[in-house]
Parts: C-alpha cells; sequence; structure tokens
C-alpha cells in the first residue's frame, strides 16, 4: 500500500515538473476535455437534477410539518454545492471516465506500446499523463458548477410541485439567497479540483503498472476505480476539516 502510494506521490510531481509543456500536447488536452466534459453533460444534469429532487423530497414534509419550509432552498442549496455535488459528480467521474483512462493506457502497456514510446524518446507522461491529468483538472470542476445549477432547479422543481411541501419558486430561492454564500460555491469547486487530480492520477497510474495481458487490464481498471473512489472520501473529510478552519 506505502509502495503505491510513494509511486502515485512521484508520478504526480513528475507530472507537475512536466506542466510547462503542456502547451505541445494542447490537441491532446482538448481531446481528452471534450470526452470529460462534453460527452458526460447529460449525465450529469440528469443525476444532479435527481440529487436535489429526492433531497428536497426527503426534507420538505419534516421541515414543514415542523413549520421550517422556509428553509427547505437553503438547506438544500448549502447541502449540494458543499458536498453532494463535488463528491457525487467526482465517484461518477472515476467510474466513467478513470476506468476508460486505466483501460486505455493498460492496454498500451500490455502490448508494449509504452515502451514503443520510450524507444522513440518520447516520455510517457508527457505525452500520456499530462493531457488527462490538466483536462481532468478543468473539465470536472466546470461540470460540478453546471451540477450545482441543475440540483438548485431540481429541488426548487420539487418544493412546489409536491403537495406535502408547496414552497414556491421564488420562497426556494430566496432561502438559498439567505443561507448559500459565493465561498460555499467556492469551497466546492476547490474540493473537486482536487478529487480531478486524484482520478487522473490513480487511474493514469494503475494504467502504467498493468501486466498479465487482458485480465491484467480489468484489474487495474477495478483498482482505479475503487482506490479513486476511497481516496476521494478520505479526502472529503480532509479538505472539509482544513476548509472549516479557514472559513472561521
Amino acid at each position: 500500500m506505502f509502495e503505491n502510494i510513494g509511486e502515485i506521490v512521484l508520478l504526480f510531481w513528475r507530472t507537475l515538473l512536466a506542466l510547462p509543456l503542456v502547451w505541445r500536447q494542447r490537441q491532446k488536452v482538448f481531446e481528452q476535455f471534450f470526452e470529460i466534459g462534453n460527452a458526460s453533460l447529460l449525465m450529469v444534469c440528469i443525476l444532479s437534477f435527481f440529487i436535489g429532487g429526492v433531497l428536497a423530497l426527503q426534507t420538505g414534509p419534516l421541515l414543514t410539518e415542523k413549520s421550517l419550509g422556509s428553509y427547505l432552498g437553503g438547506i438544500v442549496g448549502y447541502s449540494i454545492c458543499r458536498e453532494l455535488a463535488p463528491i457525487m459528480m467526482s465517484i461518477l467521474i472515476a467510474g466513467r471516465i478513470g476506468s476508460a483512462m486505466a483501460a486505455e493506457i493498460g492496454s498500451m502497456r500490455v502490448y508494449q506500446e509504452i515502451d514503443a514510446l520510450r524507444t522513440m524518446n518520447i516520455n510517457p507522461i508527457h505525452y500520456l499523463v499530462l493531457p488527462r491529468l490538466v483536462a481532468m483538472a478543468f473539465a470536472l470542476p466546470m461540470l460540478v458548477i453546471v451540477a450545482i445549477l441543475v440540483g438548485w432547479f431540481g429541488g426548487a422543481v420539487v418544493a412546489e410541485g409536491n403537495n406535502h411541501i408547496g414552497l414556491s419558486f421564488q420562497a426556494f430561492y430566496f432561502s438559498l439567497r439567505q443561507f448559500v454564500e459565493s465561498k460555499d460555491v467556492a469551497n466546492g469547486i476547490f474540493k473537486t479540483f482536487c478529487f480531478a487530480l486524484i482520478i487522473a492520477v490513480v487511474s493514469c497510474h494503475q494504467g502504467l503498472m498493468t501486466i498479465g495481458g487482458p485480465r491484467g487490464i480489468g484489474r487495474s481498471v477495478t483498482k482505479a476505480v475503487v482506490n479513486s473512489i476511497v481516496l476521494i472520501v478520505i479526502f472529503d473529510y480532509v479538505l472539509t476539516r482544513v476548509l472549516m478552519l479557514f472559513n472561521k
């Protein structure tokens, strides 16, 4: 475990050192950005809409019963931007994009294409890891911004349409503006940026470490997704504690 952690940290450091060379790989960055961002947008919108709707559906009747229904917008808005949108979208992208990264690089490793790159004096980190890391670092926070807005809208739709809640759009968003500040959204985006780095580095590392043919590729994909999700949850707690200290 500690050996894997050390290899991941070393890969991340070597990729950071290669950042000045990212302009040479701009075409691959744009390709990865499209795959992560545009191709995942519909799925993100559907998931975030129903997350906001379920949150409003679960908490709305209870708050209304306690004569606190006017606070529903603030609760839904705060929960989505600080916690639910960043972590749920990161897990979604880890399963969809992280697995694809691990499988693609793992296939290149098994079929000796990475060795061929080294033979041609092409650094695999510059050619394979750097574009994916940069694209993920930009695309995932943008997806989370969309997810936050769509989640708020989903909560507002359910709050107005449910007979047990009956909270209008205006009342919902008035409560949201009272509770949610710009720093709350910024904190969620910062956490997402950190999760994006985790997904990209872990997935690329598992791909580069693949051995054993097609079965090894399957194991690498599974490890990439599972390790990414575990690290996302762990770092979610750590980042939340750190941000709470800074926001005092």
